[in-house]
């Protein structure tokens, strides 16, 4: 039995948090009646003409500085013609021969071994509405996704096992929501993958003929979808047939993959230019804001404090584990106990600058409160103050403070 090596490509969508479409100012919020966030921009009506929306271009380009790509001053739109339910214009406005940014990589570890992933491209496009099979025995569409801003991030084919492409996606996912850009939320679609998986005998280096897997939502699906297009592509080609390139869905409840649609190659779609917007120009300034703002990435921070904590064997592993996470929330807390332990430390260290303080200010006031004092007696008449040794007594009349060894009398 020959020996084959798995090839594997994923296309990421993920949606841009902005709270208006890309290209209209519909609603982006996710759980509003069917087909209520629409205009006629996103429903295609003759005579609408789309208008970007810049603070999705922002957000795209923090993306892209994420990803580590090379932005580029000018790109195009343009049109990709298909004709589906839920793409309401018969086409999807999209970049193609001149996207915003290429040539990236993600950085992931699976098993304790790191790897660089190349991106090709991350590009800026529309999402389509949304399919809902099986109501009463009809299929239904909802238009309120249609326009939805995405970024669609396509890696290069250097992913060898389900494995790898399960950490890809983790980390993928981790860093668009550590950055800010995306929710991350798997279930209401605004972070989607397609799988492109082939075979080949392995020490080729032909690929062999691809298939995609299509909007699989959870990472435990993608690992269970690829191994078993991997098993489906084996028995054919060890039986002396074909694969075909086929767009194909995955059952999880059956655990196989079924057939779509055959698989359209670039020339299907028709590309060509967006009439209706002029070409989408980065500027410096857009570009120094984005990068301003850009947080420091998770795998920077883990090279910062592996560098710091060398030699803290007990304290960095828990650390580097926490910044896996890539949360907010979490590292803000750890940096907070980070600084409250330096500060406690810094007090140990030199403790007499600060008991001086604040005995200077005990003495003050206890002088303040001699004077105080000394103002009432005197002006009451009822006897007079003196210190002793830097102790307060009172001698009135009829009364006399004395100490002794047998204490107050």
């Amino acid at each position: 039995m020959t020996d084959y090596e798995v090839v594997i490509g994923l296309e990421v969508h993920a949606q841009l948090l902005t709270k208006t479409k890309l290209f209209c100012g519909c609603s982006t919020n996710f759980g509003q009646p069917p087909n209520t966030n629409v205009c006629p921009v996103c429903l295609g009506l003759p005579g609408s003409l789309p208008v970007i929306n810049g603070h999705a271009v922002e957000l795209a380009v923090k993306t892209a500085l994420a990803l580590d790509c090379t932005i580029h001053a000018s790109s195009v739109f343009a049109r990709k013609n298909y004709f589906y339910p839920d793409l309401p214009k018969g086409y999807q406005i999209s970049q193609f021969e001149e996207p915003f940014s290429t040539h990236g990589h993600l950085d992931i570890e699976v098993d304790g071994v790191a790897k660089r992933v190349g991106i090709t491209r991350a590009h800026m496009e529309e999402d389509a509405g949304k399919n809902l099979h099986g109501m009463g025995g009809d299929s239904v569409v909802d238009l309120n996704r249609a326009g939805t801003p995405l970024v669609e991030i396509v890696g290069e084919p250097d992913l060898r096992s389900s494995a790898e492409a399960a950490a890809y996606l983790r980390t993928l996912r981790d860093l668009l929501v550590f950055v800010g850009v995306n929710d991350g939320n798997l279930e209401e679609g605004s972070f989607r993958c397609d799988a492109n998986v082939s075979i080949r005998p392995r020490g080729t280096e032909k690929f062999g003929t691809r298939c995609e897997l299509k909007n699989i939502n959870s990472f435990r699906n993608v690992q269970r979808a690829i191994d078993a297009e991997v098993v489906r592509q084996t028995i054919i080609v060890d039986g002396g047939g074909t694969i075909r390139q086929e767009t194909r869905s995955f059952d999880p409840d059956t655990g196989q993959t079924a057939t779509l649609r055959s698989k359209e190659d670039a020339h299907d779609y028709r590309y060509f230019p967006e009439p209706d917007l002029p070409p989408l120009v980065i500027s410096e300034a857009l570009l120094s804001k984005a990068k301003g703002e850009l947080p420091e990435s998770p795998p920077a921070q883990r090279a910062r404090v592996d560098a710091r904590d060398r030699g803290h064997a007990q304290r960095a592993p828990g650390l580097r584990a926490l910044l896996r996470n890539s949360s907010k929330r979490l590292q803000g807390r750890h940096q907070g106990r980070q600084l409250r332990r330096q500060r406690r430390a810094a007090r140990r260290q030199n403790p007499w600058p600060r008991r001086d303080l604040y005995g200077h200010g005990r003495a003050r006031a206890r002088a303040a409160q001699f004077d105080r004092f000394r103002t009432d007696q005197r002006q009451a008449g009822q006897g007079s103050v003196r210190r002793n040794g830097g102790r307060t007594r009172e001698i009135s009349s009829g009364y006399r403070e004395r100490e002794g060894p047998a204490g107050r009398q």
